[in-house]
């Protein structure tokens, strides 16, 4: 524990490390509530076995070399003793009765003076946590459960003495009632990740839980009109955003992030006090999506490339990027991302001027050779890429594109697109239109800097 070690390396002068024992009947209390007490009230390092498992041993650090270190050690167990004993009563009064027996008691505790009690939460992300199962391949059924239980854990005791345990006692609790496997390790994975790089839910019903937890907490206070505003963020929004896009990327999980947030915005009913909810909140994590790609050395501007397309599948979002990122290392990218400004410049131009042009290019007004390459290598392109495109194999998509490079290097070489005649005018600004479609099945490269 780094942080404990650098307390109280800062309280020693002359540290001296001294061995101590408890009795090993304070084992069958949960190891994280004694280690809690050690760490928390005398300043002890745990000590574990081979496997990670508590050990009746601590280290404690004098600040003087005793002639007589049995006395300090004898006299660092006395001290210890009540306190594990504390967390053994806490422990056996709290199973004196199931998890939810305090369900109903939720609804003393305030969450949010305009978004409710801890129990109007409870509904709101049960809702929530079995729409996302049911799309996830998880239990709806454990789903339900756990969310009516995922707060239960901070009326106990144990959780009240020691707050950085919730979730972990609920586990405990949950298991001992004999709750699923899966529905136990959810209350504690409700809170993943709890810091950046931390791990995420390994079951669905932990990932339909926490993600719903996040996310009705953010549409929440945005619905509310309490975004967070500068370094003021005092529901922690912008970590909670993250880390519900983490669990959806990381962990696979193929859902639509608008169709989720409204979800969360019908839950709310008439809290409700903000107009575009569902969009305000899928822009702001958006941005937060921006930051942590940017932090992972992701280039910015094909962020904005795939940004530009507005997927609204986070999972889909990422196989996006990751193509655009492996394009950019092809030969014939730049090129290509030069030309697609090139057309995306003289398509709006002409929209501007309220030039038309049809959808179909007419193959009998295509006067040139290279105007005809390009349109043959973009009519058998729309057959290769579009299955790629809709199964979201968007590499092999992309890919297929780069070899475009040289007919359309030559269209615009050896072709005038703004003629006089409109037919034919037309009809090459069809040709761009059709070849800037391909492109934009995976990402608007327009956006890509040389």
């Amino acid at each position: 524990d780094e942080a404990l070690l650098e307390e109280v390396a800062a309280m020693v002068e002359w540290p001296v490390a001294v061995t101590g024992r408890f009795e090993e009947r304070f084992l069958q209390v949960p190891q994280e509530a004694l280690i809690s007490t050690m760490k928390a009230n005398q300043k002890y390092f745990h000590v574990v076995d081979g496997e990670g498992r508590l050990l009746p041993r601590f280290i404690t650090i004098a600040n003087i070399e005793s002639r007589d270190p049995d006395v300090v050690r004898e006299g660092n167990e006395r001290v210890i003793r009540p306190r594990l004993a504390d967390a053994e009563f806490f422990w056996n009064q709290d199973r004196k009765q199931p998890l939810d027996a305090h369900v109903e008691r939720l609804a003393t505790i305030l969450f949010q003076q305009k978004l409710g009690t801890l129990h109007d939460k409870a509904a709101r992300v049960e809702h929530l946590a079995t729409w996302i199962a049911a799309r996830i391949g998880g239990d709806e059924t454990w789903a339900r459960r756990a969310a009516w239980l995922a707060k239960c854990d901070l009326m106990t005791e144990m959780v009240y003495e020691f707050p950085e345990l919730q979730g972990i006692m609920g586990r405990y609790y949950a298991a001992a009632d004999g709750e699923p496997e899966e529905v136990s390790r959810a209350m504690e994975e409700q809170y993943l990740p709890r810091f950046a790089g931390d791990r995420l839910p390994g079951t669905r019903t932990g990932q339909a839980l926490a993600v719903a937890d996040k996310l009705d907490t953010v549409c929440g206070l945005f619905a509310i009109g309490q975004p967070p505003t500068g370094s003021k963020d005092p529901f922690a929004l912008r970590r909670n955003a993250l880390g519900a896009l983490r669990i959806l990327i990381e962990g696979g999980l193929d859902i639509d992030l608008e169709s989720l947030l409204e979800e969360a915005r019908q839950a709310l009913g008439e809290r409700v006090e903000t107009d575009d909810l569902t969009g305000q909140v899928f822009d702001f994590m958006m941005e937060r999506l921006r930051a942590w790609y940017h932090d992972q050395g992701v280039a910015p501007d094909s962020f904005e490339a795939v940004l530009a397309r507005r997927p609204t599948r986070p999972l889909d979002f990422h196989h996006r990027l990751l193509a655009v990122s492996h394009f950019r290392s092809l030969p014939e990218a730049e090129a290509l991302a030069a030309a697609n400004k090139r057309i995306a410049n003289i398509l709006r131009q002409a929209r501007e001027k309220g030039i038309d042009f049809p959808e179909r290019v007419e193959t009998a007004r295509l006067e040139s050779e290279p105007e005809r390459d390009l349109a043959e290598a973009v009519e058998r392109l729309e057959q290769e890429v579009g299955p790629l495109a809709e199964a979201g194999e968007y590499e092999p998509a992309l890919g297929r594109l780069a070899s475009l490079r040289e007919v359309v290097d030559r269209f615009f070489d050896q072709v005038m697109v703004m003629v006089d005649d409109p037919p034919l005018r037309g009809n090459r600004l069809a040709l761009l239109a059709r070849l800037q479609a391909l492109f934009l099945r995976v990402a608007d490269i327009s956006r890509l800097q040389a």
